[in-house]
């Protein structure tokens, strides 16, 4: 039994052909369908079942909700066990309620956000097929981004009101979920705060991130490329197409991965990540980083604060 890896992310936009430029023609994503309520499905060259990105028209940028693939169908009926054990209510949802998937279990985390399980995708293969591939297609797009690799979820952190949403969350994906630890940041008085987590459950350093903040959020969402040089290719790219950039080429201390962050026409913030940074087992003793050092976690080359990193997002 267990979670897979990061199924898809479903994001509002604010202009549709805005986003479908940005995530096609910058990114490289490949739409693969459109429902009747004007969602865009869409997948990297890289990834198998028909979408890992849903485009959703909205007034307000941000994130609907985030859905895990788990291995099998039979796996639903025990998370949905689980988590109704821990308190938090769970809802069986029929097949076709998420696009073009099996049926799927929906709840929120701790933190607020609303996640679904799910074990069945429609398959559409990648575009490389699956006998003799080469290594990309010929017709890649902009940055050619593989797949979608992760998100950063913001999580209420006040403690002087006695709220950590970081670590809630972070003990219900442990607990709950069977997610590993693998980095963390510690804060306050003899670190006793934790105030941000990266945990996996694939070979990566992470499948999510919590970080604290005044309110419930999404930081960014992650697309993964192979190496440093296909950041800056990114990059270049960004910069010719007039992308708004957040944090130009950058590598991280927590995780080892090479980055850039940047924002999509509506204000979400988005990040193209390269590198494996190192391979993740469960036995790895996790990674801490204490406050003093966060930005040099963050950041490794400057170890500096970026601006409104932290405070802006959606």
């Amino acid at each position: 039994m267990g979670v897979m890896r990061i199924g898809h992310v479903d994001l509002r936009v604010l202009d549709i052909d805005e986003a479908l430029n940005h995530y096609v023609n910058i990114l490289g994503m490949i739409e693969t369908d459109r429902d009747a309520a004007g969602n865009v499905y869409l997948k990297g060259w890289d990834e198998w079942d028909q979408y890992s990105l849903i485009l959703n028209p909205s007034d307000r940028a941000g994130m609907n909700s985030i859905a895990y693939k788990v291995e099998k169908d039979s796996d639903l009926d025990d998370f949905e066990k689980r988590i109704a054990d821990w308190g938090i209510a769970v809802e069986n949802v029929p097949a076709g309620t998420l696009h073009n998937c099996g049926r799927a279990i929906r709840f929120d985390l701790p933190s607020g956000h609303e996640m679904y399980l799910f074990a069945e995708k429609k398959f559409v293969g990648k575009s490389v097929g699956a006998i003799n591939p080469d290594p990309w297609p010929e017709d890649i797009k902009g940055a050619g981004v593989h797949w979608l690799d992760h998100a950063l979820l913001m999580c209420e952190l006040n403690p002087e009101k006695g709220i950590n949403k970081v670590e809630e969350t972070t003990r219900f994906l442990r607990e709950v979920l069977d997610f590993y630890l693998a980095e963390q940041v510690t804060a306050g008085p003899n670190g006793e705060i934790q105030a941000a987590t990266w945990l996996f459950r694939t070979t990566t350093p992470h499948d999510i991130a919590l970080v604290g903040g005044p309110r419930p959020g999404l930081h960014h969402l992650a697309f993964f490329l192979d190496e440093w040089n296909d950041v800056l290719k990114a990059a270049d790219t960004m910069g010719r197409k007039g992308v708004k950039i957040d944090v130009t080429p950058q590598r991280h201390g927590i995780t080892r991965g090479c980055t850039i962050y940047f924002f999509d026409p509506s204000g979400n913030r988005n990040e193209t990540f390269a590198g494996l940074g190192y391979l993740a087992q469960p036995d790895m003793p996790p990674i801490t980083w204490t406050e003093d050092q966060l930005w040099r976690g963050i950041f490794y080359h400057v170890g500096e604060e970026a601006g409104s990193f932290t405070s802006v997002y959606t």
